[in-house]
Parts: C-alpha cells; sequence; structure tokens
C-alpha cells in the first residue's frame, strides 16, 4: 500500500504537525486525516520532491526564500489582481455559479495571461478531484497561510461562498488602509527630491561659479565662515557626489539585508515602533491588520488556536507576532485572549478590554471587527494629520537650505562692493 507523508494542523490545538501514513490513494489519505481530527495543508507520496502536485515543502514556511520564489508570478500577480479576482469569485458563487464553471469564467476574462493560467490551474484541479484549498497550495507565492486557511476552513464546513465573501471585505479594506498611507507618503517623497535635486545644482554648478569670482576679485581675502563652509560642501559634492551615492546605496541595501535574519527584522521593528510618530501609526496598522485578520478567520469557521497563527502572520511586526505567539502559548494552556494580551505590553490597553468584553458576550468575531474599524479610524485620522503637518515642514527645510546657501554666496559680494566704494 503506498505510504505518504503529511503536514496538518491539528483542529484541537492549532498546531502544525507532520507525519506518514499508509493508504491506497492521496484523496483517501485525507479524509482520513480529517476524520483524525487535522487538517491538511500538504500530501504527497513517500519520495516525491518538494514541487509535488500538494506543495508540502513549499507551505511548510510562510516565508519563501529567494531561490525558491517565482518572480514571473510575484510580479504578474499582485494584492490588487488578488483581491478583485476575490471578490468576483464571491459575487459568482453566491449568485449559484458552481465554483469551477465560476473558475473557468474567470480564467477565460483574465488578460494577465500569469494570473489566467494560474485560475485555470485551480478550475482543473478541482476537476480532477482535489480541492480549492490544495489547488492554492501550489501557489505559494499568489495564496499566502491566511488565505488558505480560510478557504480550507470554508470549504470544510461547506461554506464556501461566505467564506468568500468574508476574505473579499478583508482584503479589500486592508487595501484601503495600505492605499491611504502610501498615499500620504507621496507628496513628502516628491518634496524631498525636488529639494536634492535643487540643492545639487546650486552645489554643482552656481556654488563654483561664485568661487572662482571670489579667488579672482579678493585675491585670497579671507571669506566669511558661513561662505567657506558652503564652499566645502561643494567641493565635496562635486569631487565625491558618487562616492556618497554609493554609500547611501549601501546603508540601504545593508538595512535590507539585515532585515532577512530574524534577528535584524526584530531589531528594525522595534526601532520603529520607538519613534515618535511613525512608530505609533505603525503600531495602530498592525493592530487593526491583526484584529480584522483573527475576526475574519474566526468569523469563518477557523479554531482559535490556528486563527491566532494566522493573525501572527498578517501583523506585519516581528515584536507583535511574538506577541500573538505568546497569546497562543498561553491559550493553549487554558487562558482566554485578554488576559496575555494585557500582559504583552505591545498590544493598547483598550484592545484588551474590547476582546475580554467579546469573551463574555460570545461575541470575539465581532468585537474585533469593531477594533479593526476604529483602528483603521485613527490610522486615516494621524495619516492626515502626519501628511499636513509633513508638507510645511518640508518647505520650510527647503527653504532654509536653499535660504543658507544664497546667504553664504551674497555676504563675499557685499564685502566686494565696499572694496569697491
Amino acid at each position: 500500500m503506498p505510504a505518504f507523508t503529511f503536514t496538518a494542523i491539528d483542529a484541537a490545538t492549532g498546531r502544525e504537525t507532520t507525519g506518514s501514513l499508509n493508504s491506497s490513494s492521496e484523496g483517501i489519505a485525507i479524509a482520513e486525516l480529517k476524520a483524525r481530527g487535522l487538517c491538511p495543508i500538504g500530501v504527497a507520496p513517500v519520495g516525491s520532491t518538494g514541487k509535488a502536485a500538494s506543495g508540502v515543502a513549499h507551505i511548510r514556511s510562510p516565508v519563501v526564500s529567494v531561490g525558491q520564489w517565482n518572480w514571473r508570478r510575484r510580479r504578474a500577480v499582485g494584492k490588487r489582481e488578488r483581491m478583485i479576482f476575490t471578490r468576483q469569485l464571491a459575487a459568482l458563487v453566491s449568485a449559484g455559479v458552481p465554483l469551477v464553471h465560476a473558475l473557468d469564467l474567470l480564467a477565460r476574462q483574465e488578460r494577465n495571461p500569469v494570473w489566467r493560467e494560474v485560475i485555470a490551474g485551480l478550475a482543473d484541479g478541482i476537476r480532477t478531484g482535489g480541492t480549492f484549498a490544495r489547488g492554492m497550495m501550489s501557489h505559494p507565492d499568489v495564496f499566502d497561510r491566511l488565505y488558505v486557511g480560510m478557504i480550507t476552513a470554508g470549504e470544510s464546513g461547506g461554506r464556501i461562498e461566505v467564506v468568500l465573501e468574508r476574505l473579499a471585505r478583508h482584503l479589500e479594506k486592508n487595501g484601503r488602509i495600505e492605499s491611504r498611507v502610501r498615499s500620504a507618503m507621496v507628496y513628502p517623497i516628491v518634496i524631498m527630491v525636488v529639494a536634492i535635486a535643487i540643492v545639487a545644482t546650486l552645489m554643482i554648478l552656481v556654488v563654483p561659479r561664485f568661487e572662482r569670482i571670489f579667488l579672482d576679485v579678493l585675491k585670497g581675502a579671507p571669506l566669511p565662515a558661513l561662505t567657506n563652509a558652503v564652499l566645502v560642501a561643494s567641493r565635496l559634492v562635486q569631487h565625491h557626489g558618487l562616492l556618497i551615492l554609493g554609500a547611501m546605496a549601501l546603508v540601504w541595501l545593508g538595512g535590507r539585508w539585515m532585515r532577512r535574519s530574524a534577528a535584524g527584522a526584530r531589531a528594525s521593528d522595534w526601532m520603529i515602533l520607538r519613534l515618535p510618530v511613525v512608530g505609533n501609526l505603525v503600531l495602530k496598522t498592525a493592530v487593526a491588520r491583526f484584529s480584522r485578520t483573527l475576526g475574519t478567520v474566526l468569523m469563518s469557521g477557523v479554531p482559535m488556536l490556528q486563527a491566532l497563527h494566522l493573525a501572527r502572520d498578517a501583523c506585519g511586526n516581528l515584536i507583535l507576532a511574538e506577541s500573538v505567539e505568546d497569546v497562543h502559548r498561553r491559550v493553549r494552556e487554558g487562558e482566554s485572549v485578554a488576559q496575555p494580551l494585557a500582559a504583552s505590553g505591545v498590544f493598547p490597553v483598550m484592545v484588551a478590554g474590547m476582546v475580554e468584553v467579546g469573551e463574555e458576550t460570545g461575541a470575539l468575531p465581532a468585537m474585533l471587527g469593531h477594533v479593526a474599524d476604529l483602528y483603521d479610524e485613527e490610522v486615516d485620522n494621524a495619516v492626515t494629520s502626519l501628511t499636513s503637518l509633513i508638507e510645511p515642514v518640508m518647505i520650510v527645510l527647503m527653504a532654509g537650505v536653499v535660504g543658507i546657501i544664497v546667504i553664504a554666496l551674497f555676504l563675499p559680494i557685499i564685502r566686494i562692493i565696499q572694496l569697491m566704494t
């Protein structure tokens, strides 16, 4: 009898488990796992490669290494494409269209060839006896663990149309908040680029001409300290500009490289949370994402412990993710969710209080949704306030730098006029 290896989530504990079993076919093996109270997320014959149809080797971790990543598919299928797909699929399935036919329809109308191939593959997988979730597992670069976990819960409970609707709303709300944050950063970045371009032009083209005039007219007479400082900065930019740009690029690449390690990413996230204004904004965004994710997956029928794992992966900040992992451990030991949240020291007290009310009233998913909406609104207000504050500050800084350069160049001109009179 063929042997299969499997990776599954224990519905009782929410922990990931691996093992092997003997079964006549992969479908029967999956059925046996479900009968044991396990939620299979990967099944493959013993001795198969990591590229088996069910993708066991690809889904053991939410992080995919650069060598394993399908860059072509990642570029072609972004968050917006996935959000639109989920919304359209939810509408079709809710209208009574069979899942396979809905996928075929979306594949035919899709213009992106890579995305069309993915959708058609999902439909083919269902036609050959697989499940929707198993088809998604073979595309870990498109569908993350949260997406697959919710679809798995929906299929297990026979509520795929409800889960798709909730997943579509979840993606749309997350997309809106991310779009607001990105839009708020566009103006300051444009102002900064313009300011750097203006200062570089003055330092490379204008200041050297004034320096030659000063040398010819003043004949080595001492220049004001401010003028000397500007001239030194101009020479530095002229002769070492490429070196400065290279050093800045190395610092940026070093930061990216540092975030590849767990310690580096943790240190970076810790520093971000302690920035004066940005840290509070990042914290509120992460709390909103955690609350909405946890509420959505609980409402979709995912067990609490597994839901905490999915919400942990959606935090986007390692400090909060570690706190959620501690919550998961203490809930597994029998505590409520609110107690470890309050003791974490990271999550706001108000969040723990609302979670406690939700647990006592039996309406935790709905209460988490209210928390997410509240923090989304706070993030929106904070972004608006930050944008209105950054605009005048950037303009004043740009005007100050240009003004200092102009004053430094005019001080020797005043001395030249005095000498001439």
